[in-house]
């Protein structure tokens, strides 16, 4: 399994990554960043495959996968 890091303060809400992920390890938060967006986090207790889809679709860099 792959962990997900998303910085929350860089991620601009236009959700691209959500209906990309084979897993359906992202949400929305709950939570405003920053800048009074709702950022994308990665689901308690979801699984991440590793596929990077995520990372690759995000225009703001602001998610990376870390193999573990």
């Amino acid at each position: 399994m792959a962990t997900i890091r998303i910085k929350q303060q860089y991620c601009k809400g236009c959700m691209l990554c959500i209906p990309l992920c084979p897993s359906k390890a992202l949400v929305v938060s709950k939570t405003l960043n920053n800048y009074g967006i709702y950022p994308v986090m990665f689901k308690e207790n979801g699984k991440c495959n590793g596929c990077k889809g995520c990372a690759i679709i995000c225009p703001d860099v602001a998610i990376e996968i870390l193999k573990g």
